[in-house]
């Protein structure tokens, strides 16, 4: 292959890739309806100039044969008069005519067949125009859709699901976390309360024990109760050894009192 000859394919390449890229199908298939159009007109146009020159044949072949036929009838006449003479250059007439109209009838019956052959593609034509519009609102439609479903998918695909996601997720790992430390507050609040109560009723306990001994080391009026063993003398008295005893008891009791 010669270097123009590859210089003039890639030339070509890069064209149709300009093209093809640049070639909008909406526009197109409105262009190529255009064109049909146009086709149709000057189809329309080729059958009605044939139509007419198909007339106008027909009416010189009318002329052509009317007129043969009158020079016929004068033939006949100038035999019926016995002037053969003049009937022989009537019929020279009629043959003149005659061989005009039967060259015409030809150009007439060709003429006929390229009408019908015209109106037949002009009804083909306007078939494929009609059936060329539809397919076009079809075409049209779905190129719509694809160019409604292209923008939907880079809308969708400029969004970042993954990253809105993970940020539900945290949310919700925060949430629940709030909600964790929100029942351990509760249960942490309602174990200081239980032991409160636990402390008061303990306490309870313990007042109940000290007013117990207070009224049993309060209650007694007997003196001896309030001797220690072996103060007591053999004799029944008393003796000074239990003194200092007896005092730091009283003390004692004082101090109760005083609670």
């Amino acid at each position: 292959m010669g270097l123009f000859d590859r210089i003039s394919r890639v030339v070509r390449s890069n064209v149709n890739d300009m093209v093809s890229k640049a070639e909008d199908p909406e526009k197109i298939l409105e262009q190529a309806i255009i064109d049909m159009q146009e086709d149709l007109l000057q189809l329309r146009q080729a059958v009605a100039k044939a139509i007419a020159s198909q007339k106008k044949t027909e009416q010189q072949y009318n002329q052509n044969q009317s007129t043969a036929n009158n020079w016929h009838q004068r033939a006949q006449l100038a035999l019926q008069k016995g002037d053969e003479n003049l009937a022989r250059e009537a019929l020279q007439r009629k043959k003149g005519y005659a061989e005009t109209a039967a060259m015409l009838k030809q150009q007439l019956d060709q003429q006929l067949g390229q009408v019908d052959s015209l109106k037949r593609n002009l009804i083909a034509l306007e078939g494929k125009i009609s059936e060329a519009k539809t397919k076009k609102n079809m075409l049209k439609a779905r190129v719509q859709a694809a160019k409604a479903n292209e923008q939907l998918q880079n809308v969708m695909g400029g969004i970042n699901v993954g990253g809105s996601m993970a940020a539900f997720e945290r949310m919700e790992e925060k949430v629940l976390e709030l909600e964790a430390r929100s029942q351990a507050s509760m249960e942490l609040g309602g174990s200081d309360l239980e032991s409160k109560f636990a402390a008061l009723e303990a306490g309870s306990d313990v007042d109940d024990d000290l007013a117990a001994l207070k009224a049993q080391m309060l209650g007694g009026s007997n003196p001896a109760q309030g001797q220690l063993p072996g103060s007591v003398s053999a004799s029944g008295a008393s003796t000074n050894v239990g003194a200092p005893v007896d005092a730091e008891l009283e003390a004692l009791r004082a101090e109760l009192d005083s609670f």
